[in-house]
């Protein structure tokens, strides 16, 4: 049944199905446009040229020992 079908009836089952629903919509939406607009802005700024970020070993040494990057 769909909403804009004569038989339907708002009650407070489809208000509360429809609010989580687009809650949830909502928040996932969000979330999504938030890491887009993230990855946009760190590409254009540079910091995902080369390299991944943090540097997990502590220092730069390995690179030097193995005469490039891994």
């Amino acid at each position: 049944m769909f909403p804009f079908s004569f038989e339907w009836v708002w009650d407070a089952a489809h208000y509360l199905f429809f609010g989580g629903m687009w809650y949830t919509i909502i928040i996932l939406s969000l979330g999504m446009t938030f890491c887009l607009v993230k990855t946009i802005v760190d590409t254009v700024g540079g910091k995902g040229a080369g390299h991944h970020g943090d540097n997990h070993h502590g220092s730069d040494d390995h690179v030097k020992k193995s005469g490039g990057h891994h």
